[in-house]
């Protein structure tokens, strides 16, 4: 029987992924969403547009976060949501959430971060005040828990850039989806 390992902490996680310079990772992204308001105009379509963009990212960090973090599958939802808001984001964002605001059937919760790195320079214009600057993030939960069987829907309710105290997105799973195996055993 191979031994077993034990999953490894936030802190640990993130000092093992490589990083990119924080100023450098904020910049980018805020020259990202710059870019796609110039050319898509509509803050809306700018909105879709961030959350697609996490989405196609969230497929594919699970892979890398499942590889390094000797996580095993989580029994529900909710150890789900603890794992990624202790862990998940301390791998790749540097910084933890706490999770809230568990609704009585435990299939919906809030994700509250008092530190965003996405954000640091950044002050949304009048002209901007519908967009969801850091939809990237909830169309990365959404992407990442799709590849683990869990459809959800993913909403910000309150966002510092708008003069709340703190990030908040609500995560509602809408169906958990049974894996399916690619051939069957017969034999």
């Amino acid at each position: 029987m191979p031994p077993l390992t034990t999953p490894k902490s936030g802190d640990a996680l993130f000092a093992s992924v490589e990083r990119v310079n924080a100023e450098l990772f904020t910049l980018t992204y805020g020259a990202i969403v710059r870019q796609l308001l110039t050319d898509l105009e509509e803050v809306e379509e700018v909105n879709k547009q961030l959350d697609q963009m996490g989405y196609n990212i969230g497929t594919r960090l699970v892979d890398e976060f499942l590889a390094k973090s000797n996580v095993s599958n989580c029994a529900d939802f909710k150890e789900t949501a603890d794992t990624i808001a202790k862990l998940g984001f301390k791998m790749f964002l540097g910084v933890t959430a706490t999770v809230t605001n568990w609704d009585a059937e435990g299939t919906t919760c809030s994700f509250v971060l008092e530190d965003n790195p996405l954000v640091d320079f950044v002050e949304l214009p009048d002209t901007c005040q519908g967009l969801q600057y850091c939809n990237v993030l909830s169309g990365v939960i959404r992407g990442a828990l799709e590849m683990v069987s869990m459809k959800t829907e993913v909403t910000w309710v309150r966002d510092m850039l708008r003069g709340d105290d703190a990030y908040e997105m609500r995560v509602k799973l809408t169906k958990q989806v049974p894996e399916e195996y690619p051939y069957k055993d017969d034999d």
